[in-house]
């Protein structure tokens, strides 16, 4: 049985440089072997970053490359096409969220994925936030009685001239939608994992960023199964901004407020803690998850480990997020798991 898990990087963008950090620190059983992207200096700075195999075409990497698993990091609309390739090679494939843009074509990925019977998973990095995880311990121990509500607040600074070459991200054929389908879905992973199945979504959107075609602003409530209500709020901009609360859940005996989006603290309010208990800081823990998520998926190439959350469990970011847009357009509530 192999020990190390060979693993070509598809796409070689921003994220791409995440998740080598992540390998190169954390995910230490896997060995970057081949490096794949149709820019030829993207392709080759990644090649010298990791020194792995650079190749500007996938079915070739799939025919001459020495790798075992993929990392796909690739705009929306290209998962399914990718995926299955990679599938039908035989190979086990990480896959960034979501899955797909829309659920058919999720369907299929996921049945190219059973009829290969190779390890598949979603990179979804709030599943592994240190914070998230100790939020849902102190739940699920009681330190706030019955959660009552929450609240989710996702801001993510506009870091490319919104006047200059359109990001993918920006294009509704590639990726889907906007804010919510995309960086949102970092916020929408933990309510479940702290509330569990969303039933219910009502949304309303809008876009102010020039040249970005799905929402850049987004509020919604959410209606669990348990009863329990969320609100949702996500915005992306140029403009600066004050200080604001990531999450809050509120219960009856107290709160967990978890501060100021990537670099603030997880915090307690009770009867024991009135002025608050420092229990984390969460900037580090973030930046290590996407090395965390690898080393999971690591875990289930090399060991048979159980994966932290099922490729289908990821559907529920992307059924919700496609439930805020069925809302926007008919004005009402829009069930999430029809």
């Amino acid at each position: 049985m192999a020990d190390r898990v060979k693993m070509a990087l598809v796409g070689c963008g921003g994220i791409a440089r995440a998740h080598w950090r992540g390998i190169l620190y954390v995910a230490t059983d896997i060995d970057v072997t081949a490096v794949i992207d149709n820019h030829e200096g993207r392709v080759r700075e990644m090649a010298e970053r990791t020194g792995g195999e650079p190749f500007t075409s996938l079915t070739e990497a799939l025919s001459k490359g020495d790798f075992d698993a993929v990392d796909l990091m690739l705009p929306h609309d290209l998962h399914m096409q990718y995926a299955e390739e990679c599938f039908m090679a035989g190979k086990h494939v990480v896959l960034e969220k979501p899955m797909a843009p829309d659920v058919a074509s999720c369907n299929r990925i996921l049945s190219a994925a059973k009829k290969a019977g190779t390890v598949f998973m979603i990179a979804e990095q709030s599943q592994y936030w240190p914070d998230v995880i100790k939020a849902k311990a102190l739940i699920e121990e009681g330190s706030i009685g019955d959660v009552v509500s929450a609240r989710a607040n996702f801001f993510d600074p506009l870091l490319v001239n919104p006047y200059g070459p359109v990001p993918w991200r920006f294009s509704l054929e590639k990726s889907g939608g906007g804010i919510s389908i995309d960086g949102g879905t970092h916020w929408i992973r933990p309510l479940r994992i702290w509330l569990g199945e969303i039933d219910e979504a009502i949304a309303v959107t809008s876009r102010h960023v020039p040249n970005m075609e799905g929402e850049s602003m987004a509020h919604a409530i959410f209606k669990f199964e348990s009863g329990v209500a969320a609100t949702f709020d996500a915005l992306i901009s140029p403009a600066n901004v004050g200080p604001m609360e990531s999450f809050r859940i509120t219960g009856s005996d107290g709160a967990l407020v978890i501060e100021n989006g990537r670099t603030g603290r997880l915090m307690l309010y009770n009867a024991d803690h009135p002025e608050g208990e420092s229990i984390m800081e969460v900037m580090q823990g973030r930046v290590d998850s996407f090395g965390t998520e690898l080393q999971d998926f690591a875990d289930a190439v090399l060991r048979g480990k159980t994966l932290a959350a099922s490729p289908e469990y990821s559907l529920g970011e992307l059924r919700t997020a496609l439930a805020m847009y069925r809302s926007v357009e008919s004005g009402q509530w829009e069930k999430v798991w029809e």
